[in-house]
């Protein structure tokens, strides 16, 4: 499969993407775009490398990895991403195009559908963690909080400790949930010592608006797209699992359960590897069919 680099430029971002495979199609059918957010283009290495019949394309969203913004901004906001990507859409002349998007890029996909519903026929959302959508909102509202805190307190293993702390947790989070000592960085193989770093997208405030985000059910269930909402197994009953459960709910549907846990395409590209082949099975399976 042959892999080109694209930039797509405007007055407010220089998004760059890679398109695997040949455009138009080889196949005829629309390209495979996948989307993920505050994650870039190198967490789909893997899942794409299973798709070789198809024409895949990959994407640094605006402030991430090769991608630069000109906004002025560092914050992530839904539907500025879907703006982009609908942009991207067009760049690419190939629309309506299927879609893969995980976590805060299942977000910007759903934002997508809600402003674009002409760009996407089949999206396959997995794992969108809407806090809004689950019962206990406001203490998941809180629990986030608390890892933002540490990590403005401590830096990154402070907080990534207390980010996973938060999405390891099974079931509601509850008055034994915030009785909880401070997560401790060693017990994940996390420096303890503080790096300096505040601006991490993930572990700052700065993608707030991204789990924050509020879905358009009427929008989303009026539009031609075939929506999707996947969950891990490992994922169940934890924050990352229980979300996507209630979004599928809110849509009518049962969430499509996917192997493995949050991350379960990806390979080794940041250590902690999902099943990707079993994975890219079930996602060709699901985008090949037509109910």
């Amino acid at each position: 499969m042959t892999t080109t680099t694209h930039t797509l430029e405007t007055a407010d971002f220089a998004i760059v993407y890679d398109v695997h495979g040949p455009l138009p199609t080889a196949d005829g059918r629309p390209p495979l775009v996948m989307v993920g957010l505050p994650m870039d283009a190198t967490g789909f290495t893997t899942l794409a490398s299973y798709f070789p019949d198809r024409t895949v394309v990959t994407y640094d969203p605006r402030g991430i990895g090769r991608s630069t913004r000109k906004d002025g901004r560092v914050d992530n906001v839904p539907e500025v991403h879907a703006a982009d990507l609908h942009a991207l859409i067009e760049a690419l002349g190939a629309g309506p195009v299927e879609m893969f998007a995980s976590s805060g890029g299942a977000v910007v996909s759903l934002a997508l559908v809600t402003a674009y519903p002409d760009d996407v026929s089949t999206l396959v959302a997995h794992e969108p963690p809407l806090i809004s959508v689950v019962p206990d909102a406001a203490a998941a509202e809180r629990a986030r909080a608390g890892y933002r805190d540490a990590y403005e307190a401590k830096g990154f293993g402070a907080g990534m400790a207390g980010f996973i702390a938060m999405t390891s947790w099974q079931g509601e989070f509850t008055d034994d949930y915030f009785a909880q000592p401070p997560a401790d960085p060693a017990m994940f193989g996390l420096p303890s010592e503080d790096d300096g770093s505040r601006d991490d997208p993930l572990l700052s405030d700065r993608s707030w608006a991204v789990s924050s985000y509020r879905p358009d059910i009427a929008a989303l269930t009026a539009a031609p797209t075939r929506i999707v909402i996947a969950v891990g197994e490992e994922s169940l009953n934890t924050f990352t699992g229980r979300a996507p459960v209630a979004a599928a709910e809110l849509l009518g549907q049962q969430a499509t359960v996917f192997p493995s846990h949050h991350g379960g395409f990806a390979g080794e590209e940041f250590g902690y590897p999902g099943q990707p082949e079993a994975f890219a099975r079930k996602l060709r399976e699901v985008l090949e069919t037509t109910e």
